[in-house]
């Protein structure tokens, strides 16, 4: 499905603050109506003031996607006050990292929780009523990490790669209701993504912030590109050029060849994870 024209209602969880308010302001310089659902109240009634001051029709709810209550709630104010909505961006999400052993299950269903049944909980709600109107689009928020998984981040490589899974399937599944779907795998960028991040390896915090300092890209330009495959119709958009080399090396190579390239890649990632024990042997 092509989407034709700017959309008039758009919905952006996690909209306050990072990619998602990056994605606000560029549908907001559209010409769009802008919701910005975020759990963090503070940050959403900042940005939706920002907007405002800059002449965009913008409102703000406070929303957790991991309660149905507030989902639907979100649903009943948009139909209420919009009479519907045109794009779903499902932005809101949270970063773990850590080793097989490190990372304890509880961190795992939260991960789950959020990332994936929280997208889930919004296209189960949503999509009807694109399919009342008979048309809409979901933009759901991946990672270069659910398509080339790296070490010591399991759980967070894992549900990115359902989501880009279940937007395969969504993509699938909604089009004859006239619903595109379009799943972002942006590897990283400069953003406040780490300030989410759980982990008990001590190690995978410094790691991290380094990796989002180190990167090529800002928010505000893989939101630019975010918008643009969306006006395409693009279901895969993947913004940096090292993320589509690596996914066609995955794609191309035996897989064999491919998992010995990773190997040597990752093993200075692995030895710094690696320091864990050791850390936890000298706090003992």
């Amino acid at each position: 499905m092509k989407q034709t024209s700017s959309p008039t209602r758009v919905l952006i969880t996690g909209g306050g603050s990072g990619l998602g308010k990056a994605l606000a302001y560029r549908w907001a310089d559209a010409g769009a109506k802008v919701c910005i659902a975020d759990i963090n109240t503070e940050r959403g009634e900042a940005t939706m003031t920002e907007l405002k001051n800059s002449a965009a029709d913008v409102l703000f709810c406070q929303c957790d996607i991991t309660q149905q209550s507030h989902v639907e709630a979100l649903r009943d104010t948009l139909m209420q006050e919009w009479g519907g909505v045109d794009v779903v961006v499902n932005n809101a999400g949270v970063a773990t990292g850590g080793s097989i052993a490190d990372e304890p299950m509880p961190q795992w269903q939260w991960v789950f929780e959020i990332n994936l049944f929280g997208m889930v909980r919004m296209t189960q709600v949503f999509a009807p009523i694109f399919q009342q109107q008979g048309r809409g689009y979901f933009l759901n928020v991946a990672s270069q990490a659910g398509l080339t998984p790296m070490p010591l981040m399991g759980s967070y490589c894992a549900v990115k790669s359902a989501v880009v899974s279940f937007s395969e399937s969504m993509r699938l599944e909604l089009v004859d209701d006239n619903i595109g779907v379009s799943v972002l795998c942006p590897a990283f960028f400069r953003t406040n993504l780490h300030e989410s991040m759980r982990s008990d390896n001590p190690v995978m915090h410094g790691v991290v912030n380094k990796l989002l300092e180190r990167g090529t890209l800002t928010a505000e330009q893989v939101a630019e590109m975010a918008f643009q495959g969306v006006q395409k119709g693009e279901f895969m958009i993947q913004t940096h050029k090292e993320g589509r080399r690596a996914t066609r090396l995955r794609r191309w190579l035996p897989q064999s060849w491919y998992l010995r390239m990773m190997e040597k890649q990752t093993s200075k990632f692995r030895e710094k994870g690696g320091r864990t024990k050791s850390v936890k042997k000298a706090v003992k």
